[in-house]
């Protein structure tokens, strides 16, 4: 892991996620890149230009955002860590995914802006939209991180070949600070699979790979969402893995309100790549 990007909007969200990010290149020793979103109003070009901006005042602007950017790096990263950063005039969204690709970035960490509930990152957000869309794995960060260690991990999933692209990504992330993996399948009432057949397709899910570290688990719930939290309080998990698929986002791997109901209570920091 060389690049990670940061979005930041110097929120509290953006300083849990700067945690986060602190804390995986002094590990990694990856270089970091905040990058700060201006969202230009309708009918403007560029800063400078248009009868909202004049030239003066946008280079204020930009010379504040610049001050304020250099603050944040200095208050939230050990200075032994690599720290770029860059304003951009773009959709944030947009912007994001256009700059992950352009640098070849190996991680993105995004603060959610949801307090108690995460439809904030399920429903119309920017997060949203990069979680439901990026191939490049997103770490989704709920509040300060600063007791986890990212040795305690889980990774849910059904088990189909199609996540085997997601499971190589989340173990380069895994690998790095040698973490105990626990794979877990929750088990419904609508859609069940003996402890036998399970086993055996988790076996050969990762077959191909080497973990030192993990545990295979069948987790028996009404949801699996009730199951995922469930067995993360038990195992006391610093991280939740999960898949996501194009259109629906996370929710994908349930039914009607699972998600929501998943999200409002799962705080831990949550790493998703898109299937």
């Amino acid at each position: 892991m060389k690049k990670i990007l940061l979005p930041i909007d110097f929120s509290k969200p953006s300083e849990y996620a700067a945690k986060m990010a602190n804390k995986i290149a002094l590990k990694t020793k990856a270089t970091v890149y905040l990058i700060h979103m201006i969202e230009l109003p309708s009918g403007i070009v560029d800063m400078g230009i248009g009868n909202k901006f004049s030239i003066p005042e946008s280079m204020l602007y930009l010379r504040k955002t610049k001050e304020k950017i250099l603050k944040f790096k200095e208050k939230f990263f050990d200075e032994n860590i690599v720290v770029e950063y860059y304003i951009k005039l773009n959709n944030p969204f947009e912007g994001i995914k256009k700059y992950a690709d352009k640098i070849n970035v190996d991680l993105i960490i995004m603060g959610s802006k949801g307090h108690s509930e995460f439809e904030e990152i399920i429903i119309g957000s920017n997060t949203e939209k990069v979680v439901r869309t990026s191939k490049i794995p997103v770490i989704v960060v709920k509040r300060d991180s600063k007791k986890y260690k990212l040795k305690n991990l889980v990774f849910a999933s059904n088990f189909k070949l199609e996540n085997k692209e997601v499971f190589r990504k989340f173990l380069n992330f895994a690998n790095a600070f040698d973490s105990k993996i626990h794979l877990l399948k929750v088990n419904t009432p609508s859609n069940f699979e003996s402890t036998f057949n399970v086993k055996q397709k988790i076996k050969d899910f990762i077959n191909e790979y080497e973990l030192p570290k993990y545990s295979i688990n069948i987790y028996n719930d009404t949801s699996v969402e009730k199951g995922i939290l469930n067995f993360t309080r038990e195992k006391n998990a610093d991280l939740i893995a999960l898949s996501t698929h194009g259109r629906s986002g996370i929710s994908h791997l349930f039914t009607g309100s699972v998600t929501k109901n998943l999200s409002k209570k799962a705080l831990k920091p949550m790493f998703t790549v898109k299937v």
